[in-house]
């Protein structure tokens, strides 16, 4: 038992570091193509291997981590005035990440139960990264309903009498569906041989 305990601490000490370079390194965990726009991240990877190696209650607590750096970089190095509005909002930076951090914890462990374990990743590597865009779009929509144009100003030419949250679906929707595609496509790539090394240990 405190072997098992060990290992999974070292485990969590590892993705932690990870986690840790890839927010504070320039242009490794937040990848910035459009200047105006929030960037592209990789950390929804990190998350959703972390998640479906370790389950969902460890998720949940890696994906809480996740959204505590999150809003660390909203206030000390923001890259750009959207991510700042949004981010240095605690129920924006805390909700989707710890969420995103929850259910490939859930889905990788249905999977396995059903023998489908690679389909089990790939499914739980697009919807870590899925759900963190969709729920980024909904909580910002709601928190910003009432003043639309104060952000909408930011995210370039959008007619600010549209509804917010086609704009922000328009504005961010691309960045979620080439996050999501890259994270199921590699997760399983990782995790199948993690998997395997753990369970000989």
């Amino acid at each position: 038992m405190r072997r098992e305990e060990t290992k999974r601490m070292a485990i969590t000490a590892v993705f932690a570091a990870l986690l840790i370079i890839q927010t504070f390194v320039p242009n490794i965990g937040y990848i910035r193509i459009v200047p105006a726009l929030p960037a592209i991240t990789t950390i929804p990877l990190t998350i959703a291997v972390y998640g479906t190696l370790m389950g969902p209650k460890a998720g949940f607590i890696f994906g809480l981590f996740w959204g505590i750096t999150r809003l660390i970089v909203a206030y000390t190095q923001p890259g750009d005035m959207v991510s700042l509005m949004l981010f240095q909002n605690p129920v924006i930076s805390l909700v989707p990440s710890i969420l995103a951090g929850y259910f490939p914890g859930i889905i990788g462990r249905y999977f396995d139960q059903n023998k489908y374990d690679k389909v089990g990743y790939i499914v739980s590597g697009a919807a870590t990264s899925l759900t963190n865009t969709v729920m980024v779009i909904v909580l910002t929509s709601l928190f910003f309903m009432h003043d639309p144009a104060s952000l909408v100003q930011h995210l370039g030419n959008y007619n600010s009498s549209s509804p917010l949250i086609l704009i922000l679906t328009s504005a961010l929707g691309l960045n979620g569906l080439f996050e999501a595609a890259f994270t199921a496509i590699v997760t399983p790539l990782i995790v199948t041989p993690l998997k395997i090394v753990m369970k000989r240990r």
